[in-house]
């Protein structure tokens, strides 16, 4: 099933660009990106598809042809005859060395031809194979699940869509979008599982789909893995960092495991690149550029939080009436909306930051921190208005910022506040948690 992602209008802009290169659609396994191309290519007069885990395919560029009479032989063998306007879509390309290096040449050579190039596990296997994308050649997009605003018009919700798409969301929406951000949350966005409660509206049926999705990651680990060690220790992070989720890591034993730090940090890279899991290390200042320090524990991110309710064998709570802020003391909260902030970049991979200051006896952290018309704006997520806000009003004695706004689960509302320590005046802006996906906007 295609649904409307909000990346089309990205790639609709690439498509319109005078000096467009070729496009690499870069993401996690199972986001979809394979779907959204061929929808995609509808939009031209012909479109050619390459799948370069297939010899036929693959061959077509060990021949050492010259860009255009290798064109000619895809055309050849897909049988297609080229239109005014033709997309090639190169699906895979990390299976191929030659048609990476070659995208240049379709840049500098065929400019009037639209190349679009994606892969599973992209990053993974061309570190593994030491291939790089031609320099200044080529432009990237990143597809992750999808956000809530897909959510809604996957699921139907015209009505609450067309609301949530206000620039002011009206009063009347708050509790219809709130209990729909519930159910988007402890369902997640990845596309096949969207389908499957789409086409039958029953949270039972997704079952089989998550447990296949998480079996396809833990398949891959002999794709991600040189060693049967290092297979071990990545299979072993896949399987724990559920676990782990939400929280500033140590490498040494992760996830309660035999591990050392040096292994469990590069099957973490490893996983990271290939965007199954993020590492959000923090920043200790509040000016611009917000730099992170790779020498503090980073908190961790998963790729979607409807696999990760699964995992952790929350989804169920949905039924419980548990409001959504105090799920897992409020970690689910938490990372749905740093999965909604992953998202809403996605010509850019901007991983959501967090503000740390450790001290004795005075630690404190600032859940996110965006930056918008060059300022600094701290965010915290909290289970209620009555949540106590000590390590925003740390940050805000530090750094003198007088704006901040809190996620929770309450409607809309502005106040005047002070420190309670340092007497410092701010405002606080409070905002229903499926904001989370406007913060940029």
């Amino acid at each position: 099933m295609a649904f409307s992602r909000s990346i089309t209008r990205k790639m609709e802009s690439w498509m319109q660009s005078e000096g467009r290169k070729p496009l690499i659609l870069r993401g996690a396994r199972q986001t979809g990106k394979t779907t959204l191309v061929r929808d995609f290519g509808q939009k031209f007069d012909s479109f050619i598809e390459l799948k370069l885990e297939k010899k036929v395919d693959s061959d077509l560029f060990e021949r050492e042809l010259s860009v255009k009479d290798l064109f000619q032989s895809i055309c050849l063998e897909k049988n297609v005859m080229p239109g005014a306007r033709t997309l090639l879509f190169i699906d895979e390309i990390q299976n191929s060395p030659k048609a990476v290096a070659i995208l240049r040449y379709f840049y500098e050579e065929m400019p009037e031809l639209y190349v679009i190039g994606a892969g599973s596990l992209l990053e993974v296997m061309m570190e593994r194979h030491k291939i790089s994308f031609p320099v200044g050649r080529v432009e990237y997009l990143y597809l992750f699940p999808m956000t809530f605003e897909e959510f809604l018009e996957a699921i139907g919700e015209d009505a609450a869509l067309k609301m949530y798409r206000e620039q002011e969301i009206p009063t009347l929406a708050h509790h219809k979008l709130e209990s729909l951000f519930s159910l988007y949350t402890f369902i997640g966005g990845m596309p096949e599982v969207v389908a499957r409660y789409a086409a039958t509206r029953n949270m039972a049926q997704l079952k089989p789909v998550y447990e296949s999705l998480i079996t396809s990651y833990k398949d891959d680990v002999p794709k991600y893995a040189k060693t049967l060690s290092e297979a071990n220790v990545i299979r072993h992070v896949i399987e724990t960092a559920p676990y782990e989720t939400g929280k500033r890591i140590k490498f040494e034993r992760f996830g309660n495991g035999k591990y050392k730090s040096r292994e469990v940090g590069k099957s973490l890279k490893i996983l990271e690149r290939a965007m199954f899991l993020y590492l959000r290390y923090p920043v200790n200042g509040h000016e611009l550029p917000l730099t992170p320090n790779f020498k503090m524990h980073p908190r961790l991110q998963f790729l979607d939080t409807g696999l990760l309710n699964y995992a952790l064998g929350l989804t169920n709570l949905y039924f419980s009436g548990i409001p959504l802020s105090d799920a897992y003391n409020g970690m689910i909260a938490g990372h749905i909306v740093g999965q909604e902030l992953l998202a809403a970049q996605n010509d850019v991979l901007q991983k959501p930051i967090l503000w740390v200051r450790e001290k004795k006896q005075s630690n404190a952290e600032v859940d996110f921190m965006i930056v918008q018309d060059a300022k600094v704006i701290p965010v915290e997520v909290k289970s209620s208005s009555a949540g106590t806000l000590r390590s925003l009003h740390s940050f805000i004695d530090e750094s003198g910022i007088d704006y901040a706004l809190r996620l929770y689960s309450g409607p809309k509302s502005i106040e005047k506040n002070e420190t309670p320590k340092g007497r410092k005046p701010y405002t606080l802006v409070n905002l229903p948690l499926y904001y989370a996906g406007k913060l940029y906007a």
